[in-house]
Parts: C-alpha cells; structure tokens; sequence
C-alpha cells in the first residue's frame, strides 16, 4: 500500500474533526462510553475517506536511461590543498 499524500492526510483529518464535532453534538451524549463510541466513529470515517480518496491520475515521468550527473568538487584558491605543508 502507498504512502498517502497531502491532500488525503487533509481530508481525513477534517472529516475527523467535523464528523465528530457534529456528532457531539447532535447525539447530545455526555457518558464517557458514548463520547468514545463517537470518537471512534469519526475516525473510522476519516480513514475511509482518506483511504477511498482517489491518488493523483498521472504518474511522475522520470527517464529510464538519464545519466545521473554528480556535481564536481569545488576547490577554493586561497586554500594549500598540499598534505604536508
């Protein structure tokens, strides 16, 4: 399973929130039992809906026989890059 990106971990997290919130207060519940059936409840439903989220549809194009290029070292003038000196 894939890593899940920005847009899922932000839909989720405010699904959870808002679902909860509402849920509060619409059941009007204050048992402890109760407030944690509907905590569990809104996060049942935001990892539903981060998990059921569509992924982004094009895929990151990346050439397959690029050369990888590695900067080369840079040497400053001033410095004696001598051993033993």
């Amino acid at each position: 399973m894939q890593r899940p990106n920005a847009a899922q971990l932000t839909y989720g997290s405010a699904t959870v929130v808002l679902t909860t919130v509402a849920l509060l207060l619409l059941s009007c519940t204050t048992t402890p039992l109760g407030i944690a059936v509907v905590c569990a409840v809104g996060l049942l439903l935001g990892a539903l809906v981060a998990v059921t989220m569509p992924v982004r549809g094009r895929p990151v194009n990346t050439p397959v026989d690029e050369e990888i290029r590695v900067p080369a070292q840079r040497v400053s003038a001033g410095i004696d890059t001598r051993i033993g000196s």
